[in-house]
């Protein structure tokens, strides 16, 4: 069966519309975040670790005193602040691969223009940062956004090859059963 020109651009808008849609909606989360000055950034960070405290403390049976628990919020304040970073990249770098992948032939070219793109969106999210009171920037975050960005590029190649093989081994079984 051959798929004529207008439904091969329907599938790929498919693919794409979201993943752009998504894609904003992540630009906009992360330049929020990005626009809190140190104070706010801090206390939602330290709220969020708070409550990851309180949650192992449930897991541990609830033996923890007031002082140990948060002295644990403190000690998981940043690495979860650097595990949110990497975690908001990845997914960019999954969202670009995606918005990209129907209309850029899959190669390097492709993996190269989703990690550039991403590396760029993380060098400019410093910069915005470097101008909010109390905040700065970081190239250290840049690197640590940019290997969230490869990891979600990555994930989204298996989700890619996934769907693949899927689909391959559907048609594989209507074959057979027909």
């Amino acid at each position: 069966m051959k798929v004529n020109n207008t439904d091969s651009k329907i599938r790929k808008l498919a693919v794409t519309v979201p993943a752009a849609i998504l894609l904003l909606a992540l630009y906009a989360l992360i330049f929020g975040f990005s626009s809190q000055d140190a104070e706010q950034s801090g206390s939602l960070s330290l709220w969020l670790s708070e409550g990851c405290a309180q949650f192992l403390n449930h897991l541990a049976g609830g033996g923890w005193d007031r002082q140990f628990t948060d002295g644990m919020a403190l000690y998981l304040e940043h690495p979860l602040r650097k595990l949110a970073h990497f975690g908001e990249y990845a997914c960019m770098g999954m969202l670009v691969y995606f918005v990209w992948c129907p209309w850029v032939r899959k190669g390097m070219r492709l993996y190269l223009l989703t990690v550039v793109w991403v590396a760029v969106s993380a060098a400019l999210d410093e910069l915005h940062q470097w101008f909010v009171p109390g905040r700065f920037s970081s190239l250290a975050d840049v690197c640590l956004d940019t290997c969230g960005g490869v990891f979600g590029l990555l994930f989204g190649l298996f989700l890619a090859w996934l769907s693949a093989h899927l689909r391959f081994k559907r048609k594989e079984k209507d074959r057979s059963d027909g």
